[in-house]
């Protein structure tokens, strides 16, 4: 295990720190692309450049924030979500958004809400033709409502390499039952419907997790698939990134022995670095803003997967 010591945000013992740890020797240190409120980053890239959604703030449903390259310049153009959908509280918030183009063109967005009156949170899916929107809802009735999961959140897709593809969510669990799970299952050609049973990918089974595991996003290598998610109390400095790699999309997914991403092994730049996306060479990843706990900016950092292990740089 690669054991860092805390530095302060200063560049140089970022630097330092890296320097440390072998997997992340050679990076560079995190850039914050946007240094106000917008948490649960899925960053989507077009033809028109790149597109960034977040969970609710105050800039809107599903706020969506736009730049012509991964660097930057980023700015927040408008709120991606037309309506709130017929099942879900106006007042509960949209959680951890995710678009995907689907096989017909047209762009998904799948969310979090609470499903009206009292709740849980399920799963819901909005249509738009342009990836920025705006999206209208899909249909009266939520994608993925589990009773026994205790609400279902953190909607993220993956295109395998034949053409199917992916809905990963996770299920929240229990104080006094099964802790939280992250699970896959097959999506229709246009991304609204579900196609099968689900698989369970992986489960909260570390102490270091505090029985939370979440924010999936899938990448597959040339020999294997890697499954990042996100640990801990999303509201604690604890809070992380590890990785979980498999042979096969069905698993079974075996965990890395230490975080990818988080507060000591990225020398104290960012704080609670969670809620990762994979796009294009550059790992994108909100982290909380002045040493509060009032909001979350958006990082980025190269990666890569050299022998097919993520590496950062």
């Amino acid at each position: 295990m690669c054991s860092l010591r805390r530095a302060g945000a200063a560049l140089a013992a970022v630097l330092l720190s890296f320097a440390h740890c072998p997997a992340a020797s050679a990076a560079s240190a995190p850039q914050l692309l946007l240094g106000q409120d917008f948490p649960d980053p899925d960053v989507v890239k077009t033809g028109s450049g790149y597109f960034a959604f977040s969970t609710t703030t105050g800039s809107g449903k599903v706020p969506v924030a736009s730049a012509p390259a991964p660097e930057g310049p980023w700015q927040i153009v408008g709120d991606a979500l037309a309506a709130v959908p017929k099942w879900a509280k106006p007042e509960g918030g949209f959680w951890a958004p995710d678009v995907t183009e689907a096989a017909d063109g047209t762009f998904v967005l799948y969310f979090a809400a609470t499903r009206l009156p009292n709740g849980p949170m399920c799963l819901g899916t909005a249509t738009s033709a342009q990836p920025a929107g705006p999206y209208r809802p899909d249909g009266d009735a939520p994608l993925v409502c589990v009773p026994e999961d205790g609400g279902d959140i953190d909607p993220q897709t993956f295109l395998d390499a034949d053409g199917t593809r992916y809905l990963l969510y996770k299920a929240n669990g229990s104080a006094s039952g099964p802790p939280a799970a992250i699970f896959s299952q097959k999506l229709s050609p246009d991304g609204r419907s579900l196609s099968g049973p689900r698989t369970e990918l992986l489960r909260a089974d570390l102490g270091s997790e505090k029985n939370v595991v979440e924010a999936p996003t899938m990448v597959k290598t040339p020999s294997r698939y890697v499954l990042f998610y996100s640990a801990d109390t999303f509201q604690s400095s604890g809070y992380h990134t590890g990785y979980a790699t498999a042979p096969t999309l069905a698993g079974t997914f075996v965990k890395a022995d230490a975080p990818f991403l988080s507060t000591e092994r990225l020398g104290g730049a960012v704080d609670g670095p969670g809620g990762a996306d994979v796009v294009g060479g550059n790992i994108y990843f909100h982290g909380w803003l002045n040493g509060g706990r009032q909001a979350r900016g958006l990082y980025r950092m190269p990666i890569s997967f050299p022998g097919d292990v993520p590496q950062l740089g």
